[in-house]
This record gives C-alpha cells, sequence and structure tokens, in this order.
C-alpha cells in the first residue's frame, strides 16, 4: 500500500482526497489544524466560471473544461453516497454588457466556445428583460448566458467530500498541525520526505501532497532547499441577503461590473465579492467603502435588493501565489514525493476537480499504476 498524506482540508484538499480513495492501492490520510472548509473555502461564492471565462487554450481552460464536466458527475454521485443535500445551481451564469464594453471579444469567445462543444448565448436588452425582469437594463446593452456554468455551495460540497472519502476509508485527523518534514537523500540532488512529525504524533509517508492554501509557505521545508513557492493573501468581502420572496422564477448567478449576485434558494442571495490586495507585510484591513460600492452596485443591477434584510457579512481570505500563475500544481523543488496543490487564487472551487485528477495522475505516472 502506497500511504498519501493531504495537508490542508479546504475543499481542493478534500477532493484530491476523495479521489485518490477510490484507488485500491492508496491509503490516504488528510491533516489539518482546523476544521474542513475553514479558511479560504469558507470564503467562496462558489461560482463556476468556466466556460464564460476568456480563457480558451492552455492548461488555463482545459482544468476549466475538465472541472465543469467533472462537477456533472460529482455532485449527484456525492449526494447518493451520502444522502447530502448539495446546492448546485444549474441555470447558468448571465454577463451583463454595459455600454462602451467591447461586444466583439465575447462574439469570438461565443465562437470559440461552439467549436469547443459548450454553449454561450448572447441576448439583447429586450431579451434580458423578458427573460430576467429583475434586471435594471440601464446602461446595459446586452448579456451572455452560460448555461453549462455552475454555481455551488463550497463548505457543503467540503463536507460532503469528507463524508465520501472517510467512507471510503481515508482518516481525516483535525486540529492537528504538522511540525517538521523528516527528509532522506534521493537520487541525485532530490530529497524524500519519509515521516512526518505532527501534534498527533509521527506518520511514515509514501507522497504527500501540500493543499493547504496560505499556510503553505510557512509550512513548506527548507532544510538545503530554497522555498520556491510564497503564496500571498487577497482579501474578499461579501453580504448575504434576505428578500421576503425571490427575485426571479429564473435565477442564474447574475455577474456584472464586477459584482455578483448569486442566488442561494429560499429568496437569500451572496452579494460580492471585493478584491483587495495587501501591503508589503502581508496585512489586509477590510475596505468597508469598497464593500458598499459593491453592494450599491448590486442594488443599480437588480433593485429589489435594496428591500433586502442583510443577514451576514463577511471577509476572507483567498491564496495567490506571488511570482507565478495560479494555481501551483507542482513537485516541491528538490524533493521526490512531494506535490503542491495549492495557491488557486480566485478559482479554488472552480478548478478543484480538476486539481483532484491532476494529482492522481502524477502519482500513478510515477509509480507506474
Amino acid at each position: 500500500m502506497t500511504h498519501i498524506v493531504v495537508i490542508g482540508c479546504g475543499v481542493v484538499g478534500a477532493t484530491i482526497a476523495y479521489e485518490l480513495s477510490q484507488i485500491p492501492q492508496f491509503t490516504v490520510t488528510v491533516l489539518d489544524q482546523q476544521q474542513p472548509a475553514q479558511a479560504s473555502t469558507g470564503a467562496a461564492l462558489g461560482v463556476l466560471m468556466g466556460a464564460i471565462s476568456h480563457k480558451t487554450k492552455g492548461r488555463a481552460w482545459q482544468m476549466r473544461s475538465s472541472s465543469l464536466q467533472r462537477y456533472e458527475t460529482l455532485i449527484p454521485e456525492l449526494e447518493n453516497i451520502t444522502g447530502r443535500s448539495i446546492l448546485f445551481n444549474r441555470q447558468g451564469i448571465l454577463m451583463l454588457c454595459f455600454a462602451g464594453e467591447n461586444v466583439q471579444k465575447w462574439q469570438e469567445l461565443i465562437a470559440t466556445r461552439q467549436t469547443q462543444g459548450w454553449d454561450l448565448q448572447q441576448l439583447d436588452v429586450a431579451q434580458i428583460q423578458s427573460n430576467y425582469p429583475q434586471i435594471n437594463c440601464e446602461n446595459v446593452i446586452g448579456a451572455i448566458h452560460s448555461s453549462q456554468d455552475r454555481q455551488v455551495d463550497p463548505t457543503a460540497l467540503t463536507l460532503a467530500l469528507v463524508d465520501a472519502a472517510q467512507r471510503n476509508g481515508v482518516n481525516f485527523q483535525f486540529g492537528v498541525k504538522v511540525e517538521a518534514f523528516k527528509t532522506v537523500n534521493g537520487q541525485q540532488t532530490q530529497s524524500i520526505c519519509s515521516q512526518l512529525l505532527t501534534t498527533g504524533g509521527e506518520l511514515n509517508v509514501d507522497w504527500i501532497i501540500v493543499s493547504a492554501g496560505l499556510g503553505t509557505t510557512p509550512l513548506l521545508p527548507t532544510e538545503n532547499h530554497q522555498k520556491s513557492v510564497k503564496i500571498r493573501p487577497v482579501l474578499g468581502q461579501a453580504i448575504q441577503l434576505k428578500l421576503s420572496q425571490p427575485l426571479s422564477n429564473i435565477e442564474p448567478v447574475i455577474s456584472g461590473d464586477d459584482v455578483h449576485i448569486v442566488p442561494l434558494g429560499n429568496a437569500e442571495y451572496w452579494v460580492g465579492a471585493t478584491v483587495e490586495f495587501p501591503d508589503d507585510s502581508d496585512e489586509i484591513v477590510a475596505d468597508t467603502t469598497l464593500m458598499n460600492q459593491v453592494m450599491e452596485g448590486a442594488i443599480r443591477l437588480c433593485p429589489a435588493l435594496s428591500q433586502a434584510k442583510i443577514i451576514r457579512q463577511w471577509s476572507g481570505l483567498r491564496p495567490r501565489p506571488d511570482g507565478r500563475p495560479a494555481p501551483v500544481i507542482d513537485y516541491l523543488s528538490g524533493f521526490e514525493n512531494i506535490l503542491l496543490a495549492t495557491g488557486h487564487y480566485r478559482n479554488g472551487v472552480l478548478l478543484a476537480p480538476a486539481t483532484a485528477q491532476t494529482i492522481h495522475k502524477m502519482i500513478v505516472k510515477k509509480l507506474g499504476i
């Protein structure tokens, strides 16, 4: 048996654990110093912007495409295994276009997606008003509806992944902190981590997958190796609202002018999210002015939101790699058996399935299974 330890149990780590748990030759342990879905996953709206994104080739598009396809089977699979209900909005994403916007780029994207087998529809103002009466079309010149993009509840998804993985034999250890990596020399200049020292005891390991988000950089071993990855925080704020009745019978995620209006059912909505960068010391203080601007923008788009009751406001940090593209899915420099699956920035939920598939392929290839 090959013992694989996943460090971090946000949506990415939980998805990796679940996918690996289906391989009979693998024994999987997941470590997290917190309970699942407490960090960046808990600060995500769960909007799966795949087909509507302007990524059209290379890894960036392939991961989005693979994840969207996997979600269509993953959600019912998890619900069937666990008996849990996972909010999964299948009504797509409606991206609004405004005066002065380059409409040609959207037309080109529609044509590209058609060749790739994905459905994007361009709507004029009359169609928007007819299909989505909740939207104020002042300054709106059209919209793109992406019927195959989705939105999912990240916390419910993560808890279902943990539940399903446990049923497959994964050992989850929460409230456990990794204290040290015990390494031995491998081939050439590479090292192998043979043991993890944790607050819960020692673990003999064959593979380690670091999926710790903002906890990645301070966690990584440094003996004879420079830290090759620096993950920095980006803050996001959002507000959860409740109305007396839903905005409409048809409720896709509405996006436009850097505002997302995310239906949650029961006439509840997320409105968000800000993107706030740190200073040189990585300190960020949530700027209430920015959140107020997002809320004002949401009310301009859907005036009925002015009557909504605020249920809660939150802010959370997203992990963004410094000086390299997100996400980081690679071997840790200098190590044969430590893989990184971290730094997904604003796309952790979207790219979790593709990340798990990539990690699985990397390990299987190395083992020759």
